[in-house]
């Protein structure tokens, strides 16, 4: 269940996730060598879990240790009004210095784009990384702002009133993705 809603459907199970995951490891092992210099960024709240997934997997095939950090993008939000600002700003907990780093920013789903924008401005308020790559579980469309992903678990063509819920291990208990209809 995604807010109480039923799902239309299933679009990926835990052992699908896994894959997809293991997958986009894998892309990242191959562009991104030599490894040393990676630094993976989860967006809170579910891209942290799978940036941490994802450097696990890398660290099970090539015996590095990455790091893993979180952003949180609070502050960064252009969709709120002036009111709305007065957000408390939470610290971002990036492990080691970004200057110089292939950063590899996680979210679960990407959509209109700004989350991401958010995202990067909050990075490169802590540093300035060589450069930074997108991972995203699942890419659903409907750009207002002209990001892609590098990394994509699936890509899901939805219409803008279906929601997509992802659910990972972490968090809720178990992992999952369903499409849910208008709310």
């Amino acid at each position: 269940m995604f807010n109480g809603g039923i799902p239309k459907a299933q679009l990926m199970t835990g052992e699908a996730i896994n894959r997809a995951l293991t997958r986009m490891a894998h892309e990242v092992m191959e562009q991104l060598n030599p490894l040393e210099d990676v630094v993976f960024v989860g967006i809170r709240r579910r891209g942290v879990p799978l940036a941490q997934r994802l450097a696990k997997i890398i660290e099970q095939y090539e015996k590095v240790s990455l790091p893993v950090g979180e952003v949180d993008i609070s502050m960064y939000r252009d969709d709120l009004n002036p009111a709305q600002m007065q957000v408390k700003v939470k610290d971002q907990k990036l492990p080691v210095d970004i200057t110089g780093k292939a950063v590899v920013l996680v979210d679960d789903v990407l959509h209109t784009g700004r989350t991401v924008r958010a995202a990067m401005d909050a990075i490169l308020d802590q540093g300035r990384p060589a450069k930074i790559r997108l991972a995203v579980l699942i890419d659903r469309g409907h750009r207002e702002l002209p990001i892609r992903p590098d990394y994509v678990g699936k890509n899901v063509p939805t219409s803008n009133s279906e929601r997509i819920g992802v659910q990972v291990e972490e968090i809720d208990g178990g992992d999952g993705v369903a499409l849910y209809g208008p709310r």
